[in-house]
């Protein structure tokens, strides 16, 4: 079957068993018998984060109780979690694709992965320690935080995989070289994942520890990580294109764009039965990679993450995105990877106050005035700039916040 037989396939299926779906359909007209081909598949509506939150708790299942053996979560910090049902099978896919993300990695039954994402109702944790099991790995569940455990178990352990987020992995690496601990690890590689980080912090995590570093993808709606990661040819992530199909659209026009150009990922499950899926939003910004991947994958390849549609803020009619401030900072010698960007509205005007460390024997007065030069030029606002010494910002077992708009309050 090819992916346009399983575009449809999909179509049928959900409409035939998905209430969630039953709905959309009967409200924009849709007879599911229509959708003969990829064109018919792209008029088909998307859906939203606030569509599945909007039939909270269970409005999504669809298969009878009896036939769901797990939920996991959304973290609902805006309003009502997204309750995600499983199935047996739908366990299963998932440990599949995540064993195959080891594979991708080069990690095999003789390695010790570490666990630091979180376990309970979000999909962290138990889904690297199912990987890890279907894989054959040592699995090593730790959860987040207590880091002088994390050290100690990490040393006696041998363990040789970490899997973390960005910020806990710079937090382990910071550790590891504050206490000297470098000979006494034996890792080799880093499966991060969960949050956006730039080239600065992926240097000081790689220097420090002395791995090989690998992005996972995934999200809570579609499977949780493991649906996609880079190979040690690191020029994309390869997304598993029998469990998923990637579509990538201009989040203005919400049309395609060309293969290499940046949109937004819509995401659509080809064999998830718990809760499938229909051209759903991810509102992450990515593009496809065309050609074929160095390593002979026949899966393709997205870029990394770059940010989110909704990340943006906008200042003085200036649009920013993190990835920019990232890639602004990049470009000056001497400032580490860590910042926090406080925008807020004093007597009337849009002010922003950038905090940011900085190496160590660096002039701060210098990086300050090369900082408010670069944000000027190259995005055109103007930053009030603090330079500190590395360390001073707040670092996270989970995400680290580091843009925070006062003018919403």
């Amino acid at each position: 079957m090819n992916q346009t037989e399983q575009l449809i396939a999909c179509v049928n299926r959900v409409a035939e068993h998905s209430p969630f779906y039953q709905k959309i359909f009967a409200d924009h007209g849709i007879d599911a018998r229509d959708v003969k081909n990829m064109e018919d598949f792209e008029n088909l509506p998307f859906s939203e984060k606030d569509d599945l939150r909007n039939v909270y708790p269970l409005g999504l299942q669809a298969v009878p109780d009896e036939e769901v053996v797990r939920i996991h979560s959304s973290s609902g910090t805006t309003g009502d979690p997204v309750i995600i049902p499983y199935t047996k099978k739908d366990v299963h896919d998932w440990a599949v694709q995540f064993a195959r993300c080891y594979a991708y990695a080069g990690i095999t039954k003789k390695d010790r992965i570490q666990i630091t994402p979180g376990y309970g109702l979000w999909t962290a944790g138990i889904g690297f320690q199912a990987g890890a099991e279907e894989l054959g790995a040592m699995a090593i569940p730790m959860g987040p935080g207590n880091t002088e455990k994390q050290l100690k178990m990490m040393i006696d352990l041998q363990a040789t995989v970490i899997t973390a987020t960005s910020s806990y992995a710079l937090v382990l690496a910071e550790e590891v070289n504050r206490l000297g601990l470098r000979d006494k690890i034996k890792l080799t590689k880093g499966i991060i994942g969960s949050e956006r980080w730039g080239d600065k912090m992926r240097g000081r995590i790689h220097d420090e520890l002395g791995i090989e570093l690998f992005d996972i993808y995934g999200l809570t709606e579609v499977y949780g990580p493991g649906i996609g990661i880079d190979c040690a040819y690191h020029t994309g992530i390869h997304y598993w294109s029998d469990y998923i199909y990637m579509e990538i659209i201009d989040p203005k026009t919400l049309k395609p764009v060309p293969d290499g150009e940046y949109g937004e990922i819509v995401l659509t499950t080809l064999q998830k039965e718990g809760a499938p899926l229909l051209r759903y939003r991810t509102h992450d910004i990515s593009r496809k990679i065309p050609g074929q991947c160095p390593c002979g994958s026949v899966h393709p390849r997205h870029d990394r993450i770059m940010g989110r549609t909704d990340d943006m803020v906008k200042v003085k009619a200036v649009n920013m995105f993190p990835s920019q401030i990232e890639s602004v900072l990049k470009g000056i010698d001497g400032v580490s990877s860590e910042y926090v960007m406080r925008i807020a509205n004093t007597d009337g005007r849009d002010r922003i106050y950038l905090r940011f460390e900085a190496e160590q024997g660096a002039s701060y007065e210098s990086l300050e005035r090369k900082v408010v030069q670069r944000f000027k030029s190259m995005i055109g606002v103007t930053v009030i700039p603090k330079a500190e010494p590395i360390g001073n910002l707040p670092r996270s077992v989970k995400k680290t916040v580091r843009i925070i708009d006062e003018r919403n309050d």
